[in-house]
Protein backbone atom coordinates (compact mmCIF):
# COMPACT_ATOMS: atom_id res chain seq x y z
CA UNK A 1 0.00 0.00 0.00
CA UNK A 2 1.41 3.54 -0.91
CA UNK A 3 0.82 6.43 1.70
CA UNK A 4 0.46 9.51 -0.46
CA UNK A 5 -0.29 12.83 2.20
CA UNK A 6 -0.26 16.29 2.01
CA UNK A 7 -0.91 19.03 4.14
CA UNK A 8 -0.85 22.56 4.38
CA UNK A 9 -0.21 25.84 5.80
CA UNK A 10 -0.68 29.70 5.89
CA UNK A 11 2.36 31.46 7.73
CA UNK A 12 2.04 34.79 7.63
CA UNK A 13 5.68 35.75 6.47
CA UNK A 14 7.01 36.65 3.39
CA UNK A 15 8.21 33.50 0.91
CA UNK A 16 11.56 33.92 0.87
CA UNK A 17 11.76 34.12 5.04
CA UNK A 18 9.59 31.04 5.08
CA UNK A 19 11.38 28.79 2.33
CA UNK A 20 14.52 29.61 3.65
CA UNK A 21 13.98 28.61 7.09
CA UNK A 22 12.06 25.70 6.49
CA UNK A 23 14.68 24.63 3.34
CA UNK A 24 17.58 24.20 5.98
CA UNK A 25 18.01 21.30 7.53
CA UNK A 26 19.86 22.40 10.51
CA UNK A 27 16.22 23.90 11.66
CA UNK A 28 14.08 20.62 11.21
CA UNK A 29 14.47 19.74 14.78
CA UNK A 30 13.18 23.12 15.96
CA UNK A 31 9.72 22.62 13.69
CA UNK A 32 9.91 18.69 13.12
CA UNK A 33 8.40 17.35 16.14
CA UNK A 34 9.73 13.78 15.78
CA UNK A 35 12.84 14.58 14.09
CA UNK A 36 15.68 13.53 16.83
CA UNK A 37 18.98 14.51 14.64
CA UNK A 38 20.50 16.11 11.88
CA UNK A 39 23.55 15.16 9.93
CA UNK A 40 25.37 16.10 6.91
CA UNK A 41 26.51 13.31 4.89
CA UNK A 42 28.22 16.14 2.01
CA UNK A 43 28.88 19.72 2.47
CA UNK A 44 26.29 21.10 4.53
CA UNK A 45 25.16 23.46 1.57
CA UNK A 46 21.63 23.20 0.20
CA UNK A 47 22.10 21.58 -3.15
CA UNK A 48 20.80 18.84 -5.61
CA UNK A 49 22.82 15.81 -4.59
CA UNK A 50 23.37 16.87 -1.40
CA UNK A 51 23.08 14.07 1.44
CA UNK A 52 21.16 14.51 4.75
CA UNK A 53 20.90 11.97 7.60
CA UNK A 54 17.62 11.92 9.97
CA UNK A 55 16.74 10.06 13.13
CA UNK A 56 13.40 10.35 13.84
CA UNK A 57 10.63 8.82 16.11
CA UNK A 58 7.54 7.59 14.84
CA UNK A 59 4.68 5.29 15.83
CA UNK A 60 7.19 4.32 18.26
CA UNK A 61 9.79 3.69 16.76
CA UNK A 62 13.58 4.88 15.79
CA UNK A 63 14.02 5.43 12.07
CA UNK A 64 16.78 6.67 10.79
CA UNK A 65 16.92 7.41 7.34
CA UNK A 66 19.26 9.40 4.32
CA UNK A 67 17.71 12.24 2.29
CA UNK A 68 18.95 12.92 -1.02
CA UNK A 69 18.57 16.32 -2.54
CA UNK A 70 16.43 16.12 -5.71
CA UNK A 71 15.23 19.14 -6.89
CA UNK A 72 15.91 22.61 -5.18
CA UNK A 73 14.16 26.10 -6.93
CA UNK A 74 14.54 28.37 -3.85
CA UNK A 75 11.46 29.81 -2.75
CA UNK A 76 9.29 27.86 -4.50
CA UNK A 77 10.09 23.65 -4.23
CA UNK A 78 12.23 21.43 -2.38
CA UNK A 79 11.94 17.56 -2.94
CA UNK A 80 13.74 15.22 -0.62
CA UNK A 81 13.90 11.53 -1.15
CA UNK A 82 15.18 8.47 0.20
CA UNK A 83 16.19 5.05 -0.76
CA UNK A 84 16.92 2.98 2.75
CA UNK A 85 15.29 2.34 5.97
CA UNK A 86 11.87 0.72 6.47
CA UNK A 87 9.99 3.61 4.57
CA UNK A 88 11.73 4.43 1.31
CA UNK A 89 9.50 7.88 0.70
CA UNK A 90 9.39 11.26 -1.46
CA UNK A 91 9.24 14.25 0.84
CA UNK A 92 8.14 17.72 -1.08
CA UNK A 93 7.92 21.30 0.60
CA UNK A 94 6.32 23.84 -1.72
CA UNK A 95 6.12 27.68 -1.11
CA UNK A 96 3.66 30.02 -2.82
CA UNK A 97 2.22 33.36 -2.17
CA UNK A 98 -0.70 34.06 0.15
CA UNK A 99 -2.52 37.19 1.04
CA UNK A 100 -0.57 40.11 2.87
CA UNK A 101 2.51 39.35 2.04
CA UNK A 102 1.92 35.23 3.79
CA UNK A 103 3.19 31.99 2.31
CA UNK A 104 1.21 28.91 1.51
CA UNK A 105 3.86 26.14 2.31
CA UNK A 106 2.56 22.39 0.97
CA UNK A 107 4.31 19.15 2.98
CA UNK A 108 3.89 16.40 0.85
CA UNK A 109 5.24 12.79 1.98
CA UNK A 110 4.48 10.03 -0.29
CA UNK A 111 6.22 6.35 -0.37
CA UNK A 112 5.55 2.37 0.15
CA UNK A 113 6.41 1.32 3.53
CA UNK A 114 8.38 -2.17 3.84
CA UNK A 115 9.26 -4.83 6.62
CA UNK A 116 7.42 -3.67 10.00
CA UNK A 117 6.19 -0.41 8.20
CA UNK A 118 4.21 -1.83 5.54
CA UNK A 119 1.41 -3.77 8.13
CA UNK A 120 1.21 -0.48 9.99
CA UNK A 121 0.52 1.32 6.27
CA UNK A 122 -3.16 1.70 6.77
CA UNK A 123 -2.78 3.30 9.62
CA UNK A 124 0.57 5.31 8.94
CA UNK A 125 -1.25 8.09 6.17
CA UNK A 126 -3.09 9.24 9.57
CA UNK A 127 -0.11 9.47 11.94
CA UNK A 128 1.80 11.33 9.11
CA UNK A 129 -1.15 13.60 8.63
CA UNK A 130 -1.47 14.36 12.39
CA UNK A 131 2.66 14.78 12.57
CA UNK A 132 2.52 16.98 9.40
CA UNK A 133 0.24 19.33 10.81
CA UNK A 134 1.52 19.33 13.84
CA UNK A 135 4.87 20.07 12.28
CA UNK A 136 3.72 22.99 9.86
CA UNK A 137 1.59 24.82 13.07
CA UNK A 138 5.19 24.56 14.91
CA UNK A 139 7.19 25.96 11.54
CA UNK A 140 3.91 28.91 11.85
CA UNK A 141 4.46 29.71 15.59
CA UNK A 142 8.59 29.51 15.02
CA UNK A 143 8.35 32.01 12.08
CA UNK A 144 5.34 34.21 13.16
CA UNK A 145 6.61 34.79 16.82
CA UNK A 146 10.99 35.41 15.38
CA UNK A 147 8.52 37.99 13.12
CA UNK A 148 6.77 39.67 15.42
CA UNK A 149 9.80 40.35 17.91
Amino acid sequence: MDVDVSTEIVIDCPRATVSAYASDPNNVPAWYVNIKTVEWKTAPVMAVGSRIAFVAQFLGRRMAYTYEIAELIPGERLVMRTADGPFPMETTYTWQPAANNGTRMTLRNRGTPTGFSSWVAPFMAYAMRRANQKDLARLKQVLEHAAGS
